[in-house]
């Protein structure tokens, strides 16, 4: 109640960095304080636990010399084992060392008048038994802590016992001198304590440029809520690439790609792996306009860096879902050619399965076996000669829908007998090739569109690290006007909403490194001829 009380106070009274001040020094004092209590509670417990193992220590050393144990067993050199006795005292910075024969009786002490008289304390009843420990308790000289040792001869008989006492007020007086250290280190301690919660204060003063926790709240909430408000999703990372910030549209979109949970806090590679924020960390330079894919749904996305004062402090990304530019997004994509691709095929598919339901409804058997065995010989020539000289699938494929889209399309399309392309070494090339050779191809589908003679003619093959391909046709040419500008986006001699094919075609192959050239002769036809640089697998 009291600390609420205190709080309050302070909210309502004080700035940010007086708050933190008082707090920050009213914590310190405490815990000093606290730590003093806690330490003197166990100072004079140490003070006597040190004590009594250096009088036990002491009185092992007694115990064991020659002239103790002879002048206690034999009765001899009683003189000599006092002058080492009180000698010892001095030397082991003890009050005093007796020497008790096993009647309790002084054979030799401090003072030479107590010498033969009876021991006193009533603590040493348990040493005449053979056992060493150490007891407090008040003697002739005063209250001492006392450390009993017996002594044995080397036949195993114990023949008295050494004491060894330290007189409490000399203890105590250890402890004052310790408690003073410490309230000396107290005082330290809470001075620069002070000196500290000045400094942070200012710190945070200065992080958060002297704003107070009120102005810090209103200004996070008109910045939520320009940000929740923006129709484009919205994800910034720190410069460790963990996410810092979603916006609503950002989590719609990810829960459209099945992403349910927050991404905040979480390292942006495992929630979105293809993200390329952390390139642009790395790397300062921001890349615009490119495509991403969130768990399998695709988006268009701009990648910039953060920078504040003059460091790279984070990354932000803003982006929106591809299938709102689903026309644009499929051509950058290639995505309309394999459609195409698979329509024909499923057309060309149809048609023969119609055949072959006439055929059997007509119980035309023998026809049907022939008209089977050519479609699958034809097929498996096909597939043969293009597998033969494209080694790599996907590649292979497409061309082959291709070939099937020209026979719907009716037009001559062969893949040229020289063809042959190796597995790449890296497997990303083939997407490219695809946006390259599909969209060539579909330009010269509608090239020969309006032509009397329909024939295209792909030749691709690889020699000495490069990668050439050749698309020719019998259309009608490239108009004059528009073939020194034939590459940039929108210019096409077709109807509206074209011209984007080369230009993807010229970006692709800005990404590989390759070049595109062409000839073309009205009424005649083009040829396009690419060359990219080509690694295969060894």
């Amino acid at each position: 109640m009291f600390l609420n009380s205190v709080f309050l106070y302070l909210n309502r009274n004080f700035k940010l960095q007086t708050k933190i001040m008082v707090l920050t020094f009213a914590v310190v004092v405490v815990a000093l304080l606290a730590t003093n209590v806690l330490i003197s509670q166990n100072i004079e417990i140490d003070a006597q636990k040190a004590t009594g193992r250096k009088a036990m220590s002491v009185a092992h050393i007694i115990a064991k010399s020659p002239l103790v144990i002879e002048g206690l067993a034999k009765e001899k050199d009683i003189s000599a084992m006092r002058t080492y006795a009180n000698e010892s005292v001095i030397a082991a910075e003890v009050e005093y060392i007796v020497i008790l024969d096993m009647q309790g009786i002084r054979k030799s002490h401090p003072n030479f008048e107590k010498i033969g008289q009876k021991f006193v304390g009533g603590d040493e009843a348990d040493s005449f038994f053979g056992k060493e420990y150490v007891s407090v308790a008040k003697g002739t000289l005063g209250d001492a802590l006392r450390a009993f040792v017996p002594v044995f001869t080397p036949e195993g008989k114990q023949v008295g016992v050494v004491v060894v006492g330290v007189l409490m007020d000399n203890i105590r007086i250890l402890e004052k001198e310790t408690q003073k250290a410490l309230i000396a280190a107290i005082l330290i301690g809470m001075f620069i304590g002070m000196i500290g919660a000045y400094l942070l204060s200012e710190n945070v003063k200065n992080i958060l440029f002297g704003l107070e926790p009120e102005e810090i709240a209103n200004r996070l909430e008109e910045r939520n809520a320009m940000l929740q408000s923006v129709y484009e999703g919205i994800l910034a990372v720190d410069s460790q690439g963990m996410i810092t910030l979603a916006n609503a549209e950002a989590l719609r979109i990810l829960g459209m790609a099945g992403v349910d949970d927050s991404p905040v806090g979480k390292y942006i590679t495992n929630y979105v792996p293809n993200m390329n924020l952390l390139d642009v960390i790395e790397s300062g330079v921001a890349q615009l306009d490119q495509e991403q894919n969130f768990h399998g749904s695709p988006v268009i996305a701009n990648c910039l860096p953060m920078i504040v004062d003059g460091k790279i402090v984070g990354a932000i990304s803003t982006f929106r879902d591809k299938t709102e530019v689903k026309d644009l997004a499929e051509q950058l994509t290639g995505v309309q050619d394999y459609v195409d691709a698979l329509r024909a095929q499923a057309h060309e598919f149809m048609n023969r399965l119609h055949v072959i339901l006439g055929l059997v409804k007509l119980k035309s058997y023998s026809q049907l076996a022939t008209y089977i065995n050519k479609i699958a010989s034809e097929h498996e020539e096909e597939i043969n000669f293009v597998a033969k000289r494209i080694k790599e699938p996907v590649l292979a494929g497409f061309i082959l829908s291709k070939l099937s889209l020209s026979r719907e399309k009716n037009v001559i399309m062969h893949l040229a007998e020289e063809s042959f392309v190796p597995k790449p070494w890296d497997s990303e090339i083939v997407h490219e090739l695809v946006t390259i050779i599909g969209n060539l191809v579909e330009n010269a589908f509608d090239a020969v569109a309006n032509s009397i003679y329909k024939e295209i003619e792909l030749h691709i093959y690889y020699n000495k690290g490069t990668l050439t391909i050749h698309v020719s046709d019998t259309g009608e040419g490239i108009l004059p006007e528009i073939s020194n500008t034939l590459f940039e986006k929108g210019i096409s001699s077709k109807e509206e909403n074209r011209g984007f094919g080369l230009h993807l075609v010229q970006r692709s192959l800005e990404r590989l490194e390759g070049t595109i050239e062409f000839e073309s002769r009205p009424g005649e036809g083009t040829v396009f001829m690419v060359n990219i640089p080509y690694k295969i697998k060894s």
